[in-house]
């Protein structure tokens, strides 16, 4: 939303969760015949880390089926210019080669943490590609690596690894706690992108790619677990120790995207990880008191990202 303004657009249009529940066609119907977009981004989901996908596969893969579904539909129905599907790269499967290729899709089992939601997400990626070829709907799909950024959900119940590390450490040295501990062994490895650089790709995408496969969208580097730890102590709370409990689930061992095609089509992220993940932490700290995931507004462990 803040690139589109950036960039002169003025009549952009939005559907929080409180305005419409994207689970239910009739009302998606509804919203979209009134409305008539021309162009869709489609990043509304049920989201969350490790915790949050293995308490709760019923809700990520029904949420998420249903939502992919009634939006893409609504769209074909209302003619829709184009639209853009954002996935996951959670979608590739837990053994796949590094770094993991488009063609890498449906080679393997998944991780079994997040199975459900990848099914989803990748439900949503031959929506996209069915609607294309049998309705000629210039319909499209992004995969971004995980993200990072301002505004991002600090729920410790249904965070990702880098706003739940970010509260972690800040709840600890607020209550003046000397060490904390870090699910898993912190060996495994993740790439990570600011979410201003996945809002560049997504409308470089929506300008400039109209083909059948989905395109990965990430930065190709990547830290460890204890690695992104670590920063995180140094920006935060340097006095804390970290501790490493093994007992809990380690994820993916690594999920590296191949981001050649995005590259051959002419673009490259821009953000540096370290600049901005002090960047994020420095926003969380100045905003904890009012950013999502604090207090009771999440009190159902959910976050749509609309």
């Amino acid at each position: 939303m803040r690139q589109l303004a950036e960039r002169g657009y003025t009549n952009l249009l939005t559907a929080s969760r409180d305005e419409l529940d994207l689970r239910r066609q009739s009302a998606v119907e509804a919203w979209f015949h009134e409305h008539r977009p021309e162009y869709v981004y489609l990043v509304a989901g049920t989201v969350g880390g490790i915790l949050a996908n293995s308490t709760r596969p019923a809700d990520f893969i029904f949420d998420n089926m249903m939502i992919h579904a009634t939006v893409v539909h609504a769209a074909w129905t209302s003619e829709v210019h184009k639209l853009l599907y954002l996935g996951s790269s959670c979608i590739y499967p837990r053994e796949a080669p590094q770094p993991m290729r488009e063609d890498y899709l449906l080679t393997g089992p998944l991780e079994p943490t997040n199975a459900p939601y990848a099914v989803a997400k990748i439900a949503g990626i031959q929506l996209c590609q069915a609607y294309r070829k049998q309705y000629g709907c210039d319909f499209i799909s992004g995969m971004p690596t995980n993200l990072y950024g301002p505004g991002d959900n600090f729920d410790p119940e249904s965070s990702h690894v880098i706003p739940g590390l970010i509260r972690k450490f800040h709840d600890a040295k607020m209550a003046g706690e000397s060490t904390l501990t870090v699910w898993g062994t912190g060996s495994p490895r993740r790439e990570f992108m600011h979410v201003d650089d996945l809002a560049d790709a997504c409308i470089f995408l929506m300008d400039h790619y109209d083909g059948d496969q989905h395109v990965n969208i990430g930065t190709g580097e990547e830290v460890t677990i204890a690695e992104l730890a670590e920063m995180i102590r140094r920006i935060v709370h340097p006095e804390a120790e970290l501790v490493f409990d093994s007992s809990k689930p380690d994820g993916t061992p690594r999920k590296l995207l191949d981001n050649s095609r995005i590259h051959a089509l002419g673009w490259r992220h821009s953000m540096d990880f370290e600049a901005g993940l002090r960047r994020t932490c420095e926003w969380y700290i100045e905003h904890h008191e009012q950013a999502p995931g604090q207090g009771a507004g999440l009190s159902d462990g959910a976050q749509d990202k609309l």
